[in-house]
């Protein structure tokens, strides 16, 4: 859970300190429901491309579409940004190149 902000707002700046407290609590709650993974990948620096391939892998299985083509570009997009975010995601990294070991022999 996230430390509260400290706010030393003018009266001007009261009902400006009430919505941005209100967007911290709705992400909050949206984030306590979200898996590891997802909360480790969304941690990094891969944050917004991570979102983007989630969203599109969502809308094609919900569409019935085939998903690898589907989100051919934005998946390429989050493995550049990984890479260019080793530190982060190097764990995701290991596991997805044993994977792709494991299917070639």
């Amino acid at each position: 859970m996230r430390q509260p902000l400290l706010w030393h707002c003018s009266t001007g700046e009261e009902e400006k300190h009430q919505e941005d407290e209100g967007a911290l609590e709705k992400e909050e709650e949206q984030e306590e429901g979200e898996c590891g993974f997802c909360l480790f990948m969304k941690a990094g620096g891969c944050r917004e491309s991570f979102i983007a391939w989630e969203k599109c892998v969502a809308e094609s299985e919900m569409n019935e579409e085939d998903v690898a083509e589907k989100c051919f570009e934005v998946t390429a997009a989050l493995k550049k940004c990984m890479q260019a975010h080793r530190d982060h995601y190097a764990p995701i990294l290991r596991l997805e190149k044993a994977a792709e070991e494991e299917a070639a022999n």
